[in-house]
């Protein structure tokens, strides 16, 4: 019996030793995982080019760079209120008394090689981590991103952004020094604002009276391990959904809700995100490098003698700080022998409403238009003008509370009086939102009749010709096939008809939707049909 044995061509070299591990682990991990699978089917999803897209990316990156630097700081930092006496490198704070968190804080800033980038990394990366999340919200609602089917990621966006600010909040208190003591207190005083479980509330998170209660450690746990848990839960389910309904993409030719136009994941969108990746980690470094924020050291430890003025909380927490300074003085009742705290407990509802509309605003605006279909084509912004009239207001009112934090600052830097500027505030969170919410409405009105007509008779050159008839004009260059479908490929929707129930009743509750929906329609613009089109080039030619 004779055997017959391949040889290998000569020009073909022997896989080394390393080459045939790798494709034995390969292979034995795709046999057990099916991985080779779900690789291939993600590598030819379709992410559409377009900058705003990119936000959401930022808020990602940053993330990463966030949980990075937390970790190395995690092995130096102290969560515990025991009173030591500091004996760092710090001189001007030598051998004062602090918490064991304060003082671990200053030898991460001054006694750890690098502790202090780090610090300011992870502070700064959790401020872009918020703005980037709030951006992006923004960027969704106003192009109309979150209709169906994607109303349950916009609940989820909407949890990452409160799971975020109590990230940033948690973190911002542990150091235990003079303003975050002061924060820390302010939110146990609204806490016992509240009617009947506010004291109980504040005792299940302190622990007890504060200060005098171990609340770093108990804010530790879930700034490094509860919040960060759900954080990752929810961005992984976002993900997910991100991919399963495909992603949202302006209009422009073959774009349609069936097809995406834009790049594959493998290899393209992810190589260009890996390099975005490290362009948005060197901006946080390079940022922490040159601008210093939170320098603990100058505050000193948490007493509670003294309160600094001029003091703020980090700015996304601005808008709560700000809600409670434009609550009259002294704003109070007493109820069968109860104080009921206005000044507290109406702050908190306002700003507890307003985070609900947000929150329920996709399934709010499905009912009032009655719109049920799927949309993976993003609006323009001026093409949706009630929307993008809710939308300037709701920032605008976020706006006022946001600058009401620093009342006091605008009011010793411009050498005015603080009732004076206060009472401005107030005027303005009523009469703001109104006035914003007014004129972006116009604005986008006057904006599609301006498209309606560059899209019928195109845009002036700023040539002048003379007719035959002693008449003279201006020539009008025709837009391309491309950018007029950019001008007129948006929806007309009418407002919902009021129609009887199965008895043959109209009820209070539809006309009350009708009544909405014409208002959410009203002084709206017919998009540009193809026959105009057909007659505005007859008539230019």
């Amino acid at each position: 019996m004779t055997t017959t044995q391949q040889t290998r061509p000569a020009t073909q070299p022997a896989p080394g030793k390393g080459m045939r591990f790798t494709g034995w682990a390969a292979n034995y991990l795709d046999e057990r995982t099916s991985i080779s699978g779900l690789t291939k089917e993600l590598g030819r999803k379709i992410f559409p080019d377009h900058w705003s897209f990119m936000l959401g990316e930022v808020a990602l990156y940053s993330f990463i760079v966030i949980l990075l630097s937390g970790t190395f700081l995690t092995f130096f930092f102290q969560a515990s209120m025991v009173e030591v006496h500091y004996e760092g490198s710090y001189m001007p704070l030598r051998g004062i008394e602090m918490s064991a968190a304060m003082a671990s804080t200053l030898d991460i800033s001054f006694d750890i090689r690098g502790g202090l980038l780090m610090r300011q990394v992870h502070h700064w990366a959790a401020l872009l981590f918020v703005a980037s999340i709030g951006l992006h919200m923004l960027r969704v609602f106003f192009t109309g991103a979150f209709r169906k089917p994607r109303e349950i990621n916009w609940v989820i966006g909407f949890v990452l952004f409160i799971l975020a600010m109590a990230e940033g909040f948690t973190g911002y208190s542990l150091p235990d020094d003079l303003l975050s003591g002061n924060g820390l207190r302010i939110i146990d005083g609204m806490l016992k604002g509240i009617p009947i479980v506010g004291t109980w509330i504040s005792y299940l998170l302190f622990g007890g009276e504060f200060p005098g209660t171990d609340i770093v450690g108990r804010l530790y746990v879930l700034h490094i391990l509860l919040l960060p848990a759900i954080l990752v839960a929810a961005l992984g389910v976002h993900m997910l959904l991100l991919i399963i309904n495909k992603h949202t993409q302006f209009a422009g030719p073959g774009r349609t809700n069936d097809n995406v136009v834009g790049v594959p994941i493998m290899p393209v969108f992810a190589a260009k995100a890996g390099g975005f990746f490290f362009i948005i980690f060197g901006m946080i470094v390079l940022i922490a490098s040159f601008f210093q924020i939170n320098p603990v050291w100058t505050y000193g430890p948490y007493d509670p003698s003294p309160v600094s003025a001029g003091t703020q909380p980090d700015w996304y927490i601005g808008f709560a700080d700000g809600v409670l300074r434009l609550a009259p003085p002294g704003w109070e009742v007493v109820i069968w022998g109860f104080t009921l705290s206005l000044n507290i407990l109406i702050p908190l509802i306002v700003v507890g409403v307003f985070l609900l509309l947000v929150f329920i605003y996709p399934f709010v605006e499905a009912w009032i238009t009655g719109d049920k279909r799927e949309h993976h084509i993003a609006d323009r912004p001026r093409n949706a003008p009630m929307r993008t009239a809710i939308g300037a207001a709701g920032v605008t009112f976020y706006a006022v509370l946001w600058s009401a934090a620093s009342s006091d600052l605008i009011a010793t830097h411009f050498k005015l009086s603080i009732e004076w500027v206060t009472h401005s505030i107030q005027i303005l969170l009523i009469v703001g939102p109104i006035i914003a919410g007014f004129v972006a409405h116009r604005i986008c009105i006057g904006l599609q009749k301006k498209d309606r007509e560059i899209a019928l008779h195109g845009f002036e050159s700023g040539r002048i010709v003379r007719l035959p008839g002693g008449e003279y004009i201006e020539v009008h260059e025709q837009l391309d096939d491309y950018e007029r479908w950019k001008l007129v490929s948006f929806e007309d929707y009418k407002p919902l008809m009021v129609r009887p129930d199965a008895k043959g009743r109209i009820t209070v509750a539809q006309r009350f939707r009708a009544a909405l929906s014409r208002v959410f329609f009203e002084d709206r613009i017919a998009p540009v049909t193809r026959g105009e089109i057909e007659a505005s080039k007859h008539d230019a030619h």
